[in-house]
């Protein structure tokens, strides 16, 4: 898998770690000299000195061929910008970093997938949002012990079961189920169903045998 950054601040630059250590092909795009010099002695990436709001820069940087582009500078006028030019890429996940929140509406008015305010500006969360594309929204407890997951069952097998079929287990436990904007602590006769939305605590390590289960 190809991600192109935008950025080789904090953000970009321990986003980058983090993608390079799951075995991601990298490439950065920063416009200042001094952070390229940083980035270049850090990471073993691609470090491209230059404007990513410019269509020769994001073209040498291969765009075209990304699966996902990740706009993680401060700047949120730069941040709109280059995801508006990488659309016409037909980049299948776009992700943007968003310094000021009253911006966040400009950005999905033009359909970027995901943007992330600065509570959640963490590297580690941008790296779940490209690494576990199943997942609805994760956060991460304590020293990383254990996390909340939620997502939607659409494991067939798991219709109709009740939940003291599927949990709890040593790993993992459904903490709450979802009926549209409600939340329901579910008893051990709650039945699941494809489609429902539901929260489970995972214990760290179990994450893919956890959503292997409820997700086909």
């Amino acid at each position: 898998m190809y991600v192109v950054i935008m950025g080789a601040g904090r953000v970009g630059l321990n986003l980058a770690e983090l993608l390079i250590d799951d075995g991601y092909d990298i490439t950065i795009i920063e416009n200042c000299e001094g952070l390229c010099g940083n980035a270049s002695v850090e990471l073993d990436a691609l470090i491209i000195c230059g404007n990513g709001t410019d269509t020769r820069t994001l073209e040498e940087a291969n765009i075209q061929d990304a699966d996902f582009f990740v706009a993680a500078t401060g700047n949120d006028e730069a941040n709109l910008l280059s995801c508006i030019l990488v659309k016409d890429y037909g980049i299948p996940k776009i992700i943007a970093r968003v310094s000021n929140p009253d911006h966040e509406e400009a950005f999905k008015k033009v359909g970027i997938d995901n943007v992330i305010s600065p509570e959640r500006t963490a590297a580690g969360f941008l790296e779940k949002l490209i690494t576990r594309p199943n997942v609805a929204d994760l956060t991460a407890f304590g020293k990383g012990d254990a996390e909340i997951l939620d997502m939607v069952i659409t494991n067939e097998k798991i219709n109709g079961k009740k939940v003291s079929e599927v949990s709890p287990t040593k790993d993992y436990i459904i903490i709450a189920i979802y009926h549209g904007n409600k939340l329901k602590i579910p008893a051990h006769d709650t039945v699941l169903n494809k489609g429902n939305k539901i929260s489970i605590l995972v214990k760290r390590g179990a994450f893919k045998k956890a959503t292997k289960q409820f997700i086909a």
